[in-house]
């Protein structure tokens, strides 16, 4: 059987990568080892390793990197701190591939040491653009050290193709999380309320909004916008998650806190889970600057109002409204995003090529398990 690693460091990209975790369990071609770090193993995040472990996941690996910091250098010595941990990891496990997800910094310092430990990776996610984050450099040089490359629209492969990686290492794939929603039955409306302590007949939004990383749009003040503007939505309840641990997310955590403590209104939560599908399915509207919003939200036919530049550059669907994190502007496109609501159809998403996490653990199981390549010149 081939050893199969597959990395995650955050509850967002666990998330997405459940479905093709399952298949290559229940593999008779695949052995998984599932190597686990950084937000997965802090309290401040909502200690999700115990959502992986009660999913039935053996841990193949544990790596703490977190710095109790909300800094850049402190961003940079927790990655520092990972590179150490992921090489001991890999020099013990010795997978014969690597599996990565996407443009989190943490899954850039597996990518190198893998790199340098001659161990071939799958990139999931490759070729996107989000010109918010400095997410968007680090997943292309994820795609320029990995040899396998999974992408999900066909627009992805061709920019991955023009960073020089040979065609045939690439394969349009769809979006990994989308299996998450397809076929599968979610909690009803009731059930959902209940679960968040909210009264049966109470209209929900839901937040999500992460630091930009790469751009001038300072956490404070962008947060207090969003408070400021769904301050005004006297009708909706307002259920907030906790951002990615990037540098200045503790700013927003603090705001998100201040805010539920003075308003009856609010609840904000670490981490929702499994539970996050159910939540934002029964939302009135889901607003921030998450890529969930902008890949998986439309396949429910919920409004989105992307708010900021966070995922400028990257594909949408028609129907989500973007406006600047301005208290007016978030006010308007709230109106406009809720008034489109009747009109959505799950049919509206780029991301959809079905059956993704099938398609990656069928290309695990045949593709040639060797690291090197060469740098394809386009004609």
């Amino acid at each position: 059987m081939r050893k199969i690693a597959v990395f995650t460091g955050a509850r967002s990209e666990y998330g997405l990568l459940y479905p093709l975790l399952t298949e290559i369990q229940a593999s008779t071609e695949l052995e998984l080892q599932l190597i686990v770090s950084a937000m997965h193993l802090s309290p401040d995040y909502g200690y999700t390793v115990q959502t992986i472990e009660q999913d039935g996941f053996a841990i193949a690996a544990r790596i703490e990197t977190l710095l109790s910091s909300d800094s850049p250098v402190g961003t940079l010595k927790s990655l520092g701190l990972g590179i150490i941990g992921y090489a001991d990891a890999l020099e013990r496990l010795k997978p014969d591939m690597l599996v990565l997800l996407g443009d989190r910094y943490e899954a850039l310092g597996m990518a190198q040491a893998a790199l340098i430990m001659q161990i071939p990776i799958l990139h999931l996610h490759g070729g996107e653009i989000t010109q918010g984050a400095y997410d968007d450099a680090i997943r292309h040089a994820i795609s320029k050290m990995s040899t396998y490359h999974a992408t999900s629209c066909p627009q992805h492969r061709q920019r991955v193709i023009q960073l020089g990686e040979e065609p045939a290492r690439v394969f349009h794939v769809g979006a990994i999380g989308l299996d998450n929603i397809r076929g599968k039955t979610r909690n009803s409306r009731p059930e959902t309320l209940a679960f968040l302590g909210l009264d049966p007949a109470a209209e929900f939004i839901f937040l999500t909004y992460h630091p930009v990383t790469a751009g001038d749009e300072p956490p404070a003040e962008s947060i207090d916008a969003l408070i400021s503007a769904l301050d005004s939505q006297q009708q909706y309840h307002v259920v907030a998650s906790y951002p990615n641990a990037d540098n200045g997310g503790k700013v927003i955590i603090s705001a998100l806190q201040q805010w539920q403590a003075n308003n009856s209104r609010v609840k904000t939560i670490a981490s929702l889970g499994h539970h996050y599908l159910d939540v934002v399915s029964h939302a009135a509207l889901v607003i921030g600057n998450s890529s969930s919003g902008i890949i998986e939200i439309p396949s429910l036919a919920v409004p989105v109002v992307n708010v900021g530049i966070r995922q400028q550059g990257r594909e949408c669907s028609k129907h989500i409204i973007h406006c600047p994190p301005e208290p007016v502007a978030i006010r308007t496109a709230i109106q406009q995003a809720i008034a489109t609501k009747d009109r959505l159809q799950t049919a509206d998403n780029p991301y959809d090529a079905g059956q993704t996490s099938q398609t990656v653990a069928r290309l695990l199981a045949v593709l040639p398990l060797t690291a090197q390549k060469k740098f394809f010149d386009l004609n």
